[in-house]
């Protein structure tokens, strides 16, 4: 768009369109969709952690019916193979007596596909989503698979039940561009969700967008400048993850085994990008990175066994670097 300020206001205005529609559905989680949503305008994928029954896949669904794009759901479980997702090659015989081999494509061939207790499946299983999470591919017997565009990953995963699970390896965690946590509602969140779910109507959300607009939003996303003190915020606040840094904080030297990769960087400029446009702004402030410096980072963070004896916890950690990361380089 010729005009970056009317465009930013647009995006704004579909973006609260969007939350509004699944609000009507999803009571509550007001952070959870924000961030969802973010993961979507930004192309990333979405990890939600929390204990069943909190609304994670209705979310899911909800979003998939209000951008009218194909669904597709996997409940993981131990026993699923990586061909029960990807697809796999059958022999099909024709009229006249012909065999062939023929990719079935599985159910990972879709616009939003759920990736139900994603840690419930063997990590020779999960691994089959990474070839899918960034490259959009799939490959079967050498032979390379397009999955259709826009394309999204949103994976569960319960974090108290631990026993029939596989911790998710650090490789397929950072795949994903956030990792939000849901959480128990509140009181009058709670009366909200039984006025809701007890009656013979249940609510849904209506289409109020759709792929292309959704593809042409996502590429104004890319086309946010940013200047280079924002840049150079970022790439010291990464950096301070790391405990070898010279800039990094004590509680990072004692507490983490390995820092963000550079995955976790480019999570937190395209999120400031989506929270600029959010505000109708055609432009990315400090405010805008810090925002979502926990959803981008908390994942990416490794803590050592220390940390666990300790409770410390990722989130910690990022409080602290925003305090001590300086928005101002220093000047040597």
């Amino acid at each position: 768009m010729s005009n970056p300020e009317m465009a930013a206001a647009q995006f704004r205005d579909d973006f609260q369109r969007l939350h509004d529609e699944i609000a009507k559905v999803i009571v509550g989680s007001e952070h959870v969709i924000d961030g969802v949503l973010t993961c979507l305008f930004a192309g990333g994928h979405c990890l939600l952690e929390g204990v069943p029954g909190l609304g994670k896949t209705l979310l899911v669904r909800t979003l998939s019916q209000s951008l009218s794009l194909q669904f597709s759901r996997i409940q993981f479980t131990p026993d699923l193979m990586p061909a029960d997702i990807i697809g796999t090659n059958i022999v099909v015989e024709d009229e006249a007596g012909n065999r062939e081999f023929r990719f079935r494509q599985g159910p990972i061939f879709a616009n939003i596909v759920l990736a139900d207790e994603i840690n419930r499946a063997t990590p020779k299983t999960q691994s089959a989503l990474l070839e899918a999470m960034q490259e959009h591919t799939v490959s079967v017997a050498r032979t390379s698979h397009r999955l259709e565009e826009p394309f999204f990953v949103m994976a569960t995963q319960n974090p108290i039940e631990m026993e029939g699970t596989y911790t998710l390896p650090e490789a397929q965690l950072d795949r994903f561009f956030f990792k939000l946590l849901v959480t128990f509602p509140t009181g009058d969140d709670l009366g909200m969700i039984l006025d809701r779910t007890t009656q013979r109507e249940m609510p849904h959300g209506e289409r109020v967008m759709d792929a292309a607009r959704l593809t042409g939003w996502a590429g104004l996303v890319r086309d946010v400048p940013v200047a280079p003190q924002i840049t150079s915020y970022v790439v010291r606040l990464v950096t301070a993850t790391h405990p070898e840094s010279p800039d990094a904080p004590e509680i990072v030297k004692q507490y983490v085994r390995y820092g963000s990769s550079p995955r976790g960087a480019q999570a937190l400029l395209l999120a400031g990008k989506v929270n600029a446009l959010r505000a109708g702004r055609f432009n990315v402030s400090f405010s805008d990175i810090q925002k979502t410096a926990h959803s981008s980072l908390r994942h990416r963070i490794l803590l050592n066994f220390e940390a666990e004896a300790d409770g410390v916890s990722p989130d910690q950690l990022v409080d602290t670097l925003l305090k001590a990361v300086d928005t101002k380089a220093k000047v040597a």
